[in-house]
């Protein structure tokens, strides 16, 4: 199976037609100025030289709603990533957007431009609470333009967001349930954090809004993420990307004003899903367990340690549990062997 590189090009806020309470785009993606022809064009060349040969590459463009800029920039854009697909350089395009930005006229475009996968900022399936964030648009569109996508034969991916104002842990389940129903074939999972700037960040000063805590944020998504697993459907990313910019509050660089920050967080969700299954095949034991062995793929193993042997320690803390870990590649990935080493 081909490895997947990704050329990433960010156009922060083009094509947002307002700015949402939780969202500074500069910020965010670490960019702070518009994207050209000859940027995507050096872009793509930069990556290149250091990708190997015979893998698939795609060219992302991430941030800002791509389909709301106007149609001739659109074009300029793509046009540029043109070149390197005919000459088997780059394989496609994936591209993010709004969903109120999509039409069949834009999607007959994309398609002729080689794009394959169209990236929705859902946020929440609420309608109260995607108008709390003045996102401008409602879930009835997010379901008409999943609906579009998925008729073009466009992968199909959504965004959806945990912990937003007012947004209770029910609501993000409900918001997870609900982009279930349209059958995304990928799903990206970003806990809020307060951004300098930001409509939010005067919430968050004016004691209007209090963010997640990070074991708050981690049960959510962990909770999300098992939702999802079960219908298939590919998380390929917990928590913002880490940048100059997005990094702890501590900081003097720093955007990020509070907020479940964490540089590990996708780690910490995986990490702690091990932790639940491991003690719940320790609670079917009919004894008192002193010491265990967990066999498992070398894949899964420092999910099964823990950030900085969380769960090991954990587990020793809260059970009195002594656990070592050995990798065994004959188990298949996501699975485990418990052996009991000693028993009161």
């Amino acid at each position: 199976m081909k490895k997947e590189y990704i050329i990433p090009i960010f156009v922060p806020h083009l094509g947002c037609k307002q700015c949402c309470t939780f969202c500074d785009q500069k910020t965010i993606s670490g960019e702070t100025k518009q994207v050209t022809a000859d940027d995507v064009r050096n872009t793509i060349e930069y990556y290149l030289k250091n990708f190997k040969n015979d893998n698939y590459v795609e060219v992302a463009f991430f941030g800002g709603s791509f389909t709301a800029i106007p149609i001739e920039t659109q074009k300029e854009l793509l046009e540029a990533v043109q070149p390197y697909i005919k000459d088997k350089k780059v394989d496609s395009i994936r591209l993010s957007t709004r969903p109120d930005a999509i039409d069949k006229n834009i999607l007959k475009m994309l398609k002729k431009y080689h794009v394959k996968t169209i990236e929705l900022g859902v946020q929440s399936s609420n309608n109260y609470i995607l108008e709390r964030c003045k996102r401008g648009h409602t879930f009835e569109d997010v379901k008409k333009a999943s609906k579009l996508i998925r008729k073009y034969r466009f992968k199909l991916g959504h965004q959806m967001m945990v912990g937003l104002p007012e947004s209770t842990e029910k609501d993000d389940i409900k918001t997870a349930e609900d982009i279930i129903k349209l059958k995304p074939k990928l799903v990206r999972i970003y806990p809020v954090l307060v951004i300098k700037g930001t409509g939010l960040e005067r919430e968050y000063r004016n004691k209007e809004f209090t963010p997640l805590t990070v074991g708050q944020a981690v049960e959510r998504s962990k909770e999300i993420l098992r939702l999802f697993a079960k219908k298939n459907i590919q998380v390929i990313r917990i928590g913002l990307q880490n940048t100059e910019t997005i990094a702890d509050p501590k900081n003097k660089d720093s955007e990020v004003v509070a907020g479940p920050y964490h540089p590990a967080f996708g780690q910490l969700v995986e990490d702690s899903i091990w932790y639940d299954k491991i003690v719940y095949e320790i609670k079917k034991i009919n004894a008192k367990v002193i010491r265990v062995e967990i066999e498992a793929n070398s894949q899964n193993i420092n999910n099964i340690i823990g950030h900085k042997k969380e769960n090991i320690n954990k587990l020793k803390d809260t059970y009195a549990v002594i656990t070592t870990v050995k990798a065994n590649n004959s188990i298949k990935p996501g699975k485990f062997k418990l052996n009991v080493l000693e028993v009161a």
